[in-house]
């Protein structure tokens, strides 16, 4: 064979190694994200959590101060009870009383729900809390593995490119940079031989006046037809 094209195939074929490594790194990606992903969801239902907390507590404030007051006019108005004296009075103070203690049961109710609320609340984020903790711990592992993974793909894809740039010094600078155009372009195989006087890679006939000069001359063309390199076997 040619020694161009021996030296275009090797090169090709570190090129395979090069962007295979490249593939499993690029593969490492999706799982970092996973991972992210679910330590993100714990996180913003913890975050979403002690923020209804946050607001529980401020209307535990509120109606706090609430109930204090009408406790405060409820009082007075039942101390006024006790002095009044005419019945038209009387049945309008009763019905005051009424009211506030209908208000203060409405208001404890509420009061009651809201801080049962916060203290389950508080509840569950401390088992939420364990929970990303326990989550954290588990991915610790996951992500000393992946990056285990990544360093030692790094290292391997470093001496990859190494051969890559050795075999590349044995292919003349025309026909290397006419390869590296394809290659960057495809992403893939780039040089074919010839297969029963096609190109191999498209099929494409190539004429017998242009098969017979590769082979005489041992040249590397581009196919016409899908713009790879073609060689003629001897």
């Amino acid at each position: 064979m040619n020694p161009d094209v021996d030296a275009l195939m090797a090169l090709q074929a570190e090129d395979d190694v090069v962007e295979e490594i490249m593939a499993q790194l690029d593969a490492i990606a999706p799982r970092l994200e996973a991972l992210d992903q679910v330590r993100a969801g714990a996180l913003k239902a913890l975050t979403q959590l002690k923020g209804a907390i946050e607001s529980d507590e401020r209307k535990r404030v509120e109606l706090s101060m609430r109930l204090t007051e009408h406790k405060e006019r409820h009082d007075k108005n039942v101390a006024q009870l006790d002095v009044v004296k005419r019945m038209r009075e009387a049945t309008a103070a009763v019905a005051q009383v009424e009211m506030g203690r209908k208000l203060l049961l409405e208001l404890e109710g509420s009061h009651r729900d809201v801080v049962n609320r916060v203290n389950e609340g508080r509840r569950v984020v401390v088992e939420k809390e364990a929970q990303l903790a326990k989550l954290d711990e588990d991915q610790a592992a996951a992500r000393a593995a992946i990056q285990g993974e990544k360093e030692t793909l790094g290292g391997t894809l470093a001496g990859a490119r190494r051969n890559r740039e050795a075999k590349a010094a044995s292919v003349t600078a025309s026909l290397r940079a006419k390869y590296d155009r394809i290659r960057q372009r495809r992403r893939s195989q780039s040089v074919f031989a010839l297969e029963a006087g096609a190109c191999g890679s498209c099929d494409t006939a190539i004429p017998v006046h242009r098969r017979q000069a590769m082979t005489a001359s041992g040249s590397v063309e581009v196919c016409e037809a899908c713009g790879v390199l073609i060689f003629a076997r001897e």
